[in-house]
């Protein structure tokens, strides 16, 4: 209880010694409010024009555009839209349309204008979705309403500009990849039916090389097989037909004419390949497997024609010296010479695979080197073909998108209020601004005079001079003329009172001229 006694006394103390120097709260109200009051009331007035618009990004042709055609984030591009509104390049275009370009004479003055409109030109969101402020303060209520009208058409156009731009950029770039790519696929192309001419012994078209070459071999086996059971089937034929008489039977040489012409069996087969033949040389060349196979043929056929026409001359030779010959019937004899003809036809066949088996042993080397090269081939004209083609598609969804931009946009900007020309002025708030020099002004007053009240002390209790000497103090004498002392410390009351009033009444009459827009500085010294 006696400490709250002692901090309650100690604050009197306090309050009392500011009184006493009461002096200095005067001095400062005087030094400070006057001026202050003169510094707020100088302030020109300024007016704010503001624009609210909606950004409407509903859009019918979305929904039914999806997955055809390359659709944007509404939502983001307004908002780096307005991130991005008040860049130097929008603020020199706005100090353009505004004409206040024209106020700057240099490059500093320039600058501090580019400054201010940056500082100035407020941007926000009216408390719902898409809604925005567009506000600017000036001295010229036909400037602010220029400025925030020339930001409003920047942020509406800018948008749209921004669209056009962004789809003119991406045609422009598609176009070019495509041709790039289209080059490069031409190239992929002819890369591959080069690399295919040069070997194409080696790249059938179906299979791989190690399969034909095992093909082949199976063929040739085959082939072998068939010729030793038609031979040995030509050795049982024989067997049967020995010593028969070949002169009694139906010869298969006979004179055809006068001319005594020869007619054997091999005479219809050999036409019927010599025609065969000459179609396949319109064809092929010479060089050609069937063309090899058809003249192998012809040569097998001509030799057992030839045999057979000696072995008919050699007939008519026994005959006529009376050796004894055996016969044979047509039928039998037709089915050897069928056979030969089956044998020879098996021998060239056998040849032609055996020709291209070791073709195929020459280049098996090859074979790895060539396959691997022509995988990778094949695998960048894949990927190559696969870009072209998705790069095509974008493009066509490009086009869509462009289409679907002209006929219906997807963002849509509404203006609710449109900028004005204020009639009052937004500011400054000078009632706050004489408060606040008010405040500071008596403030200042109080702490200088509780200041020098530490510094310079005056004894108003006897347990203030006991704790300061360590001596009691056993009474007090009081002033001889307390009279005069009380007339001097009413006349400084009434000094203060009178002081402060006067600076409490400039205050009051500045707030109510102010409440009632009245601009006593402009009326003044107008």
């Amino acid at each position: 209880m006696q400490d709250l006694q002692k901090t309650i006394e100690l604050i009197f103390d306090y309050i009392k010694g500011v009184w006493i120097k009461k002096r200095y709260v005067m001095i400062c109200s005087w030094l400070i409010c006057p001026l202050g009051f003169l510094y707020v009331a100088a302030k020109p007035d300024v007016y704010e024009s503001q624009a609210r618009v909606y950004v409407d990004t509903r859009s019918v042709l979305q929904p039914l555009l999806r997955g055809l055609a390359i659709q944007t984030n509404p939502q983001q591009e307004i908002a780096m839209m307005v991130k991005t509104l008040l860049n130097r390049a929008n603020l020199e275009a706005i100090a353009r349309e505004s004409d206040l370009d024209i106020t700057a004479k240099n490059a500093t003055e320039y600058e501090a204008l580019i400054s201010s409109l940056s500082s100035n030109i407020k941007l926000r969101a009216a408390g719902r979705d898409n809604l925005y402020t567009i506000a600017y303060e000036n001295a010229n209520p036909e400037m602010a309403k220029t400025i925030v009208q020339a930001t409003l058409d920047l942020f509406v156009e800018g948008m749209h500009g921004n669209n056009r731009k962004d789809s003119e950029s991406a045609t422009q770039f598609l176009e070019e990849q495509i041709d790039e790519y289209e080059a490069r696929l031409a190239s992929a192309e002819q890369k591959v039916a080069d690399f295919k001419r040069k070997y194409s012994d080696m790249l059938p078209n179906q299979g791989s090389f190690t399969q034909n070459y095992n093909q082949l071999l199976s063929e040739l086996e085959n082939t072998k097989l068939t010729i030793k059971e038609t031979e040995q089937q030509m050795k049982t034929l024989l067997g049967e037909v020995v010593g028969s008489n070949n002169e009694n039977s139906q010869g298969a040489v006979r004179r055809t004419d006068s001319k005594f012409a020869l007619t054997t069996t091999y005479d219809s087969r050999i036409e019927s390949l010599e025609a065969n033949l000459d179609q396949l040389k319109l064809k092929y060349t010479d060089l050609h497997p069937d063309v090899i196979e058809a003249n192998n043929l012809l040569k097998s056929l001509k030799d057992s024609r030839e045999k057979e026409i000696q072995d008919y001359y050699a007939a008519r030779e026994n005959i006529d010296s009376g050796a004894p010959i055996g016969s044979i019937s047509s039928e039998l004899k037709i089915e050897a010479t069928r056979m030969q003809g089956v044998i020879a036809s098996l021998k060239v066949r056998q040849a032609d695979y055996e020709s291209k088996i070791e073709a195929i042993r020459q280049k098996i080397d090859l074979v790895p080197q060539v396959e691997a090269e022509s995988v990778a081939l094949n695998r960048d004209y894949g990927i190559t073909k696969r870009k072209y083609e998705e790069l095509l598609s974008r493009k066509e969804s490009n086009d869509l998108a462009q289409k679907a931009d002209v006929s219906s946009e997807d963002v849509k900007f509404r203006v609710i209020d449109p900028p004005l020309a204020p009639l009052k002025p937004s500011g400054p708030n000078r009632i706050i601004g004489y408060v606040a020099v008010l405040i500071v002004g008596f403030s200042s007053g109080l702490g200088l005079a509780f200041l020098i009240s530490q510094l310079n002390p005056i004894l108003l209790r006897g347990s203030q001079l006991t704790s300061l000497t360590s001596y009691p103090v056993f009474g007090i004498v009081s002033h001889l003329h307390t009279k005069e002392i009380r007339k001097v410390n009413r006349n400084r009351m009434l000094v203060f009172i009178a002081s402060s009033g006067v600076i409490l009444v400039a205050f009051a009459s500045l707030v109510g001229f102010e409440l009632l827009h009245i601009n006593v500085y402009a009326r003044i010294f107008s």
